[in-house]
């Protein structure tokens, strides 16, 4: 018998509950180890091991964690700062396009997660449903792809805190800056996930407060309120132009500047992976998370949206200070253009102040780069495609060789030293860009295993907990989009006279990686694609739907852990 996402057949639960028991120290739990015992239920959130028999994660992150999590994973510094180049190779016109165009796909990716996800929560989600319902070499595939790309991401980030920090003065040496960051991480993600939970919040909720700060400001400048009384308006849109011209004269040259501006949104804008991610140590899973994904799908598009609008109302195409400072690799904010517009516009302050939010941005985003990485190893592991020391975690309930293997890696950043900044953040970018894109299309496929499985068991959609609409169009829709710029990605290596071996590396060198793991581990394992009536839609659910019937919710400490989770629950 098929159980559906609300009638769930009784079974065995693969784990038992249990608790923090606000244990001081680390104490290692293998997977053949008793529980501890029972302690102070006030220190910890009671928690259910939500996915196999090892995950030893606890559900400790409140609905507004989840929500600010989503938006601090994916605003780091390219929507204050390298959304400048969008405006240089394409205009304003090409670069709202663009970033309202790619939205679309966002959506489409969004929903197709949210209802896989909300209907089972576990540690890393997407991960191991591309295994369960597609096939165990594409979620080894895919696992990998997605783990090299949130761990690239982290010296990325450092990089570019490097960077922001020297927009100040360069007394203080790389190294030191880069050591100091990548121990700030270990602390947060080390010492337990209510930790990061926090953390990520405010330092998200500082990013909000930024974006909402210079869209508000691009509206008073606009008309006139700035030093120079100028009320420029849409001038630049007209004077010089809505559209420019990249490599080529004429048409072709307005249509490559709007697709170099497509491909800079599908680096940008990103968001549902970083919400699932959390979903197996989210509290009471099946009821914040379909808001989360609601929420931080709609504030991502405001934010992404407006923002290529306001950048493209603040600066011409043709600046030459912003131009310059990008060409020369100016360090800090120098080359957003909220900065450029204040320097031009004779605003002081203000873009010292942009600087520092900058820093707390990439801060930020490193910091969920160094969760995810760890979570989605900690998912491989669990399932048998990384190695078991990864299972093991904290009494915290912290996979902490997951986190200390992101953090070796992250001394790649180290790298600049010895480097320019701006080539290192270019390999950097050039290495994830295809990864993020090959991601997206992983999870559309895998949804579309997941319908059609949940068809040919005969469970209707409308008893899952969370059911998107125009599905499964969504998901071919978005499958579409992100494989076709897969490939379009680093075109740019093959116009005439552009040819560029490392470019070529860096663009393509996850689109031939990623069919050599499929292949590998298919002929390690001899596994199978796996037929739609036989895709397991019961395992972990029992374990799922036993947690939410016993649930008690943490009552807020104050009023102002009440007004907190009213403004983000």
């Amino acid at each position: 018998m098929v159980s559906t996402g609300n009638d769930v057949e009784a079974q065995a639960p693969n784990s038992s509950l249990k608790r923090g028991a606000g244990e001081s120290g680390v104490r290692f739990v293998g997977d053949g180890e008793k529980q501890p015992a029972a302690g102070d239920l006030t220190s910890e959130v009671l928690s259910l091991s939500s996915g196999a028999p090892g995950d030893k994660t606890h559900r400790s992150l409140k609905s507004r964690h989840i929500q600010l999590i989503g938006i601090g994973g994916t605003i780091g510094t390219a929507l204050y700062v390298q959304i400048g180049r969008g405006i240089l190779n394409g205009g304003p016109g090409s670069l709202f396009l663009a970033f309202t165009i790619w939205c679309s796909f966002i959506l489409a990716i969004t929903t197709s997660m949210a209802e896989m996800v909300t209907y089972l929560p576990i540690s890393s989600p997407f991960v191991r449903f591309a295994g369960r319902y597609v096939d165990e070499a594409f979620g080894f595939a895919t696992g990998w792809n997605f783990f090299v790309f949130e761990a690239a991401m982290v010296p990325f980030e450092i990089t570019a805190c490097n960077v922001i920090i020297h927009y100040w003065s360069d007394a203080v040496p790389v190294g030191a800056i880069i050591a100091i960051i990548i121990i700030m991480f270990a602390l947060i993600n080390l010492l337990a996930v209510q930790w990061y939970g926090e953390s990520e919040f405010w330092a998200a909720l500082g990013k909000f407060v930024l974006i909402v700060g210079l869209l508000i400001f691009t509206f008073i400048v606009m008309l006139g309120g700035n030093p120079l009384h100028d009320r420029f308006g849409f001038r630049y849109w007209s004077n010089p132009g809505a559209f420019a011209e990249l490599y080529h004269k004429g048409n072709l040259g307005r249509w490559l500047g709007f697709l170099q501006c497509l491909i800079q949104a599908s680096f940008t804008i990103a968001g549902p992976e970083y919400v699932s991610m959390a979903a197996g140590e989210a509290e009471n899973p099946r009821v914040i998370m379909p808001r989360a994904f609601n929420a931080v799908f709609y504030r991502l598009t405001a934010f992404f949206v407006l923002g290529s609008l306001a950048v493209g109302v603040l600066v011409p195409y043709n600046d030459t200070e912003m131009a310059l400072a990008f060409s020369s690799g100016a360090p800090g904010a120098a080359a957003s253009p909220y900065v450029v517009a204040m320097h031009r516009l004779q605003i002081r302050i203000l873009p010292d102040i942009v600087n520092a939010m900058v820093l707390t941005a990439a801060f930020s985003a490193g910091n969920s780069y160094v969760y995810c990485a760890s979570r989605s190893l900690y998912g491989l592991a669990l399932e048998g495609k990384a190695h078991s020391i990864f299972t093991r975690c904290t009494a915290k309930g912290v996979p902490i060789y997951c986190v200390l293997l992101v953090l070796i890696i992250a001394l790649l950043s180290f790298l600049q030293v010895s480097n320019d900044s701006a080539v290192v953040l270019q390999w950097f970018v050039n290495l994830v860009t295809a990864s993020q894109l090959i991601n997206f299309s992983s999870i559309c496929i895998t949804y579309l295993c997941w319908h059609a499985a949940l068809k040919a068991q005969g469970i209707s959609r409308s008893s899952l907990p969370y059911r998107a609409r125009f599905q499964p169009y969504a998901a071919w829709y978005g499958l579409a989009g992100c494989s076709v710029m897969t490939f379009v990605s680093g075109y740019t290596v093959f116009l005439p006279g552009n040819w560029d071996v490392a470019t070529f590396m860096f663009s393509y060198t996850m689109i031939f990686i990623c069919p050599l793991l499929f292949l590998g581990w298919k002929l390690l394992k001899k596994t199978r694609i796996h037929r739609p009536s036989e895709v397991d839609l019961i395992k972990n659910v029992a374990e799922v739907e036993e947690y939410q019937r016993t649930f008690v919710a943490t009552p807020p400490r104050n009023a102002f852990d009440r007004l907190l989770d009213w403004m983000f629950g």
